[in-house]
Protein backbone atom coordinates (compact mmCIF):
# COMPACT_ATOMS: atom_id res chain seq x y z
CA UNK A 1 0.00 0.00 0.00
CA UNK A 2 3.13 2.46 0.79
CA UNK A 3 4.34 1.54 -2.59
CA UNK A 4 1.26 2.57 -4.19
CA UNK A 5 0.51 5.65 -2.39
CA UNK A 6 3.99 6.59 -3.81
CA UNK A 7 3.43 5.53 -7.21
CA UNK A 8 0.53 7.59 -6.97
CA UNK A 9 1.76 10.89 -5.66
CA UNK A 10 4.42 10.89 -8.87
CA UNK A 11 2.23 10.02 -11.43
CA UNK A 12 -0.43 12.85 -10.21
CA UNK A 13 2.42 15.35 -10.38
CA UNK A 14 3.25 14.23 -13.71
CA UNK A 15 -0.08 14.03 -14.90
CA UNK A 16 -1.31 16.94 -13.69
CA UNK A 17 1.80 19.13 -15.44
CA UNK A 18 1.18 17.43 -18.76
CA UNK A 19 -2.52 18.33 -19.02
CA UNK A 20 -1.81 22.13 -17.56
CA UNK A 21 1.44 22.32 -20.71
CA UNK A 22 -1.46 20.88 -22.60
CA UNK A 23 -3.99 22.91 -22.00
CA UNK A 24 -1.36 26.20 -22.66
CA UNK A 25 -0.57 25.15 -25.62
CA UNK A 26 -3.74 24.61 -27.00
CA UNK A 27 -5.03 27.93 -25.78
CA UNK A 28 -2.35 29.85 -26.82
CA UNK A 29 -2.33 28.32 -30.39
CA UNK A 30 -5.29 29.65 -31.28
CA UNK A 31 -3.62 33.10 -31.28
CA UNK A 32 -5.50 34.37 -28.66
CA UNK A 33 -1.46 35.61 -26.98
CA UNK A 34 -0.38 34.43 -23.41
CA UNK A 35 -2.69 36.71 -21.07
CA UNK A 36 -6.38 36.50 -20.36
CA UNK A 37 -7.25 33.45 -22.07
CA UNK A 38 -3.96 31.48 -21.02
CA UNK A 39 -4.38 32.81 -17.42
CA UNK A 40 -7.84 31.57 -17.15
CA UNK A 41 -7.34 28.30 -19.21
CA UNK A 42 -4.29 27.67 -16.92
CA UNK A 43 -5.56 28.88 -13.65
CA UNK A 44 -9.13 26.46 -14.36
CA UNK A 45 -7.08 23.67 -14.96
CA UNK A 46 -5.16 24.17 -11.84
CA UNK A 47 -8.50 24.55 -9.84
CA UNK A 48 -9.54 21.38 -11.45
CA UNK A 49 -6.38 19.46 -10.68
CA UNK A 50 -6.32 20.79 -7.29
CA UNK A 51 -9.47 19.10 -6.70
CA UNK A 52 -8.58 16.07 -8.08
CA UNK A 53 -4.90 15.21 -7.27
CA UNK A 54 -4.72 17.60 -3.80
CA UNK A 55 -5.14 14.86 -1.56
CA UNK A 56 -2.52 12.31 -3.55
CA UNK A 57 0.25 14.45 -4.19
CA UNK A 58 -0.42 18.29 -2.60
CA UNK A 59 -1.36 19.35 -6.45
CA UNK A 60 2.00 21.35 -7.18
CA UNK A 61 2.15 20.85 -11.01
CA UNK A 62 4.70 23.33 -11.00
CA UNK A 63 8.66 23.13 -9.97
CA UNK A 64 8.67 26.64 -8.02
CA UNK A 65 5.64 25.21 -5.57
CA UNK A 66 7.57 22.42 -4.66
CA UNK A 67 11.02 24.34 -3.91
CA UNK A 68 9.16 27.28 -2.73
CA UNK A 69 7.37 24.81 -0.05
CA UNK A 70 11.08 22.81 0.36
CA UNK A 71 12.57 26.26 1.43
CA UNK A 72 9.75 26.37 3.93
CA UNK A 73 10.37 22.90 5.22
CA UNK A 74 6.67 21.96 3.83
CA UNK A 75 8.72 19.47 1.57
CA UNK A 76 11.16 17.19 2.27
CA UNK A 77 13.89 17.31 0.38
CA UNK A 78 14.02 13.67 -1.73
CA UNK A 79 10.29 14.44 -2.25
CA UNK A 80 10.86 18.00 -3.49
CA UNK A 81 13.56 16.19 -5.77
CA UNK A 82 11.24 13.49 -7.32
CA UNK A 83 8.49 15.95 -7.85
CA UNK A 84 10.28 18.42 -9.79
CA UNK A 85 11.65 15.42 -12.43
CA UNK A 86 8.06 14.33 -12.70
CA UNK A 87 6.90 17.82 -13.75
CA UNK A 88 9.63 18.46 -16.48
CA UNK A 89 8.54 15.24 -17.29
CA UNK A 90 5.16 16.06 -17.45
CA UNK A 91 6.30 18.97 -19.45
CA UNK A 92 8.13 17.18 -21.57
CA UNK A 93 5.31 14.82 -22.16
CA UNK A 94 2.33 17.33 -22.71
CA UNK A 95 4.83 18.90 -25.39
CA UNK A 96 4.93 16.06 -27.33
CA UNK A 97 1.29 14.81 -27.05
CA UNK A 98 0.55 18.67 -28.84
CA UNK A 99 3.36 17.82 -31.34
CA UNK A 100 1.75 14.82 -32.20
CA UNK A 101 -1.89 15.85 -32.12
CA UNK A 102 -1.35 19.04 -34.11
CA UNK A 103 1.66 17.46 -36.32
CA UNK A 104 3.83 20.40 -35.26
CA UNK A 105 7.18 21.26 -33.98
CA UNK A 106 7.76 24.33 -32.00
CA UNK A 107 11.61 25.31 -31.50
CA UNK A 108 12.98 26.63 -28.39
CA UNK A 109 13.22 30.05 -28.64
CA UNK A 110 14.10 33.25 -26.11
CA UNK A 111 16.91 35.36 -25.36
CA UNK A 112 18.38 36.35 -21.32
CA UNK A 113 15.81 39.97 -20.66
CA UNK A 114 16.36 41.81 -16.93
CA UNK A 115 12.62 42.71 -18.27
CA UNK A 116 11.26 39.06 -19.25
CA UNK A 117 13.34 38.16 -15.23
CA UNK A 118 11.46 40.35 -13.17
CA UNK A 119 7.77 39.80 -14.78
CA UNK A 120 8.13 36.41 -14.24
CA UNK A 121 9.37 36.81 -10.85
CA UNK A 122 6.61 39.13 -9.82
CA UNK A 123 3.73 37.22 -11.58
CA UNK A 124 5.60 33.60 -9.63
CA UNK A 125 5.66 36.22 -6.32
CA UNK A 126 1.81 36.86 -6.39
CA UNK A 127 1.57 33.12 -7.39
CA UNK A 128 3.04 31.83 -4.60
CA UNK A 129 1.36 34.10 -1.83
CA UNK A 130 -1.77 32.30 -3.04
CA UNK A 131 -0.06 28.66 -2.57
CA UNK A 132 1.15 29.92 0.62
CA UNK A 133 -2.16 31.63 2.13
CA UNK A 134 -3.98 27.38 0.79
CA UNK A 135 -1.27 26.05 3.57
CA UNK A 136 -0.66 27.90 6.56
CA UNK A 137 -4.37 28.91 6.42
CA UNK A 138 -5.09 25.18 5.73
CA UNK A 139 -7.63 26.00 3.10
CA UNK A 140 -9.30 22.63 1.49
CA UNK A 141 -11.35 21.65 -1.63
CA UNK A 142 -13.34 24.16 -3.26
CA UNK A 143 -11.69 26.91 -1.15
CA UNK A 144 -8.09 26.03 -2.04
CA UNK A 145 -8.90 24.60 -5.71
CA UNK A 146 -9.88 28.59 -5.98
CA UNK A 147 -7.55 30.27 -3.99
CA UNK A 148 -4.55 28.47 -6.15
CA UNK A 149 -6.40 28.60 -9.93
CA UNK A 150 -7.19 32.76 -9.14
CA UNK A 151 -3.91 32.93 -7.97
CA UNK A 152 -2.07 31.39 -11.00
CA UNK A 153 -4.69 33.65 -13.30
CA UNK A 154 -3.69 36.90 -11.48
CA UNK A 155 -0.04 36.47 -11.60
CA UNK A 156 -0.10 35.03 -15.23
CA UNK A 157 -1.91 38.55 -16.53
CA UNK A 158 0.68 40.40 -14.59
CA UNK A 159 3.53 38.84 -16.03
CA UNK A 160 2.41 38.32 -19.27
CA UNK A 161 2.44 42.89 -19.41
CA UNK A 162 6.78 41.81 -19.96
CA UNK A 163 7.19 38.49 -20.45
CA UNK A 164 5.08 35.42 -21.88
CA UNK A 165 3.76 34.94 -18.40
CA UNK A 166 4.60 30.81 -17.91
CA UNK A 167 5.24 31.17 -14.14
CA UNK A 168 6.52 27.29 -14.25
CA UNK A 169 9.72 25.90 -15.69
CA UNK A 170 8.19 22.86 -16.50
CA UNK A 171 5.24 24.27 -19.04
CA UNK A 172 8.51 26.40 -20.27
CA UNK A 173 9.71 23.19 -21.46
CA UNK A 174 6.95 21.95 -22.80
CA UNK A 175 5.91 25.83 -25.04
CA UNK A 176 9.94 25.47 -25.74
CA UNK A 177 10.76 28.76 -24.04
CA UNK A 178 13.09 27.02 -21.66
CA UNK A 179 15.83 29.97 -20.95
CA UNK A 180 17.54 29.43 -17.55
CA UNK A 181 17.73 33.10 -16.58
CA UNK A 182 14.56 34.19 -17.62
CA UNK A 183 11.51 31.54 -17.43
CA UNK A 184 13.52 29.30 -14.91
CA UNK A 185 15.37 31.32 -12.63
CA UNK A 186 12.60 34.35 -12.37
CA UNK A 187 9.69 32.22 -11.06
CA UNK A 188 11.71 30.26 -9.17
CA UNK A 189 13.08 33.45 -7.08
CA UNK A 190 9.43 35.00 -7.03
CA UNK A 191 8.04 32.02 -5.73
CA UNK A 192 11.08 31.24 -2.87
CA UNK A 193 10.30 35.39 -1.78
CA UNK A 194 6.27 34.73 -2.09
CA UNK A 195 6.91 31.51 0.18
CA UNK A 196 9.10 32.90 2.94
CA UNK A 197 7.94 36.08 3.06
CA UNK A 198 4.38 34.65 3.78
CA UNK A 199 5.81 32.43 6.31
CA UNK A 200 7.79 35.18 7.72
CA UNK A 201 5.05 37.95 8.08
CA UNK A 202 1.33 36.14 7.40
CA UNK A 203 1.07 32.97 8.43
CA UNK A 204 -0.89 32.91 12.16
CA UNK A 205 1.30 32.30 14.78
CA UNK A 206 -1.01 29.13 15.61
CA UNK A 207 0.26 27.55 11.91
CA UNK A 208 4.07 28.19 13.15
CA UNK A 209 3.97 26.83 16.40
CA UNK A 210 2.71 23.83 15.18
CA UNK A 211 5.01 23.65 12.26
CA UNK A 212 7.59 23.58 14.95
CA UNK A 213 6.45 21.58 17.62
CA UNK A 214 6.21 18.62 14.79
CA UNK A 215 9.53 19.58 13.38
CA UNK A 216 10.81 19.18 16.88
CA UNK A 217 9.11 15.75 17.47
CA UNK A 218 10.90 14.74 14.04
Amino acid sequence: MLERSKIAMILAEFLGTAILTAVVLAVSRSNVGFSYFVALAAGLTIAVGTLMFAAVSGAHFNPIVTIGLWTTRQVRSLTAIVYVAAQLLGGAVGYLLFSYLTNTHIKNAGAYSARILIAEAVGAFIFSLGWAAVVYRKMENGKAAFAVGAALALGIIVASTGSTGILNPAVALGVRSWVWGTYVLGPILGAVIGFNLYALLFASERSLLVKKTSSSKK
